[in-house]
């Protein structure tokens, strides 16, 4: 059986992204099955699946913003920034106001330089961060820049502060916590953390796992899955004659009497309204960047 779709799945605390994966491939009997965005086993929130020739289009959500609501613990300092790891420092959050977390916060807003957590899957000379951490060989790494789109604080309950933020890629929540304990002076960490949106997806039309186990015995699938061009509405459509069709179809490049800027990229679809693929424009012609064909 072959499926070709993308799910927005509730990841809960607990699983992590690769057992939620997994699960998904042995229920839907489909081989090629992936995920975007990496949510750490204590966070939960919206998961987007990609099944079948879905996966292809992973790339491209990798390029949207995410949207994530943070609680942090103020006081406590821990290896993993989170509250998975082991507590390093305890320090005095009791004289912290909400003004001094508002001002510390203003530094992580914009275009910033941000040093990764030694818990991570960033590889450093072909391994893993976390798996060298995990066996006490902590190394240094650099800072990235990366963009934090929006951030405020939502609540406040000492020593908690809730925060939303929608951010680029790259981007981590744990350091944002660790960083603002070390600003503060009082050590802070990682104590909640839910992904509320990552492009179109939301946690408003997410689908639980329980759910979606019983849509793939009870064959209800196909009113869950969501159709290869959603996430690809912010590009323009062109709609291709039966011969262009065939042209894009064979892999060449194509000569439309719609142009358009060096590298902009287009949905492209059949006379009958079939998603096709995505064109990218170089030079006069629009070349085929990713072709979804029927599947036999």
């Amino acid at each position: 059986m072959s499926v070709d779709g993308i799910l927005n799945v509730f990841k809960p605390v607990g699983p992590s992204s690769f057992q939620v994966v997994a699960a998904i491939r042995r229920w839907s009997g489909e081989e090629k099955v992936g995920h975007a965005g990496t949510l750490d086993p204590q966070a939960s929130g919206t998961l987007p699946v990609f099944l079948g020739q879905a996966t292809k289009l992973m790339p491209y959500i990798l390029e949207t913003s995410k949207s994530y609501r943070a609680v942090i613990e103020l006081g406590i300092t821990t290896d993993t920034y989170d509250g998975e790891g082991k507590v390093t420092r305890r320090g005095d959050a009791s004289a912290v106001t909400l003004k001094q977390v508002g001002a510390a916060l203003r530094a992580f807003k914009g275009s910033v330089w941000q040093k990764p957590p030694p818990f991570s899957a960033i590889k450093k000379n072909g391994q893993r961060m976390y798996k060298l951490a995990r066996a006490g060989v902590f190394v240094e790494l650099a800072p990235r820049q990366v963009e934090v789109m929006a951030l405020e604080i939502t609540q406040w309950q000492p020593p908690l502060v809730t925060i939303e933020l929608e951010c680029g890629r790259g981007f981590y929540l744990r350091s944002v916590a660790h960083d603002l304990g070390e600003a503060l002076g009082c050590g802070g960490y990682l104590k909640e953390l839910v992904r509320i949106k990552y492009g179109i997806f939301t946690t408003e039309t997410v689908v639980a796992l329980s759910r979606l186990e019983e849509a793939f015995t009870e064959r209800e699938l196909p009113s869950f899955l969501l159709p290869l061009d959603s996430v690809l509405l912010g590009l323009r459509p062109l709609e291709l004659d039966e011969v262009e069709t065939r042209i894009v179809r064979n892999g060449c490049p194509l000569q439309l009497r719609v142009r358009g800027p060096v590298g902009e990229r287009a949905r492209a679809y059949t006379p009958e309204g079939r998603f096709l693929g995505i064109l990218r424009f170089e030079g006069r012609f629009w070349h085929p960047e990713r072709l979804f064909l029927p599947r036999t």
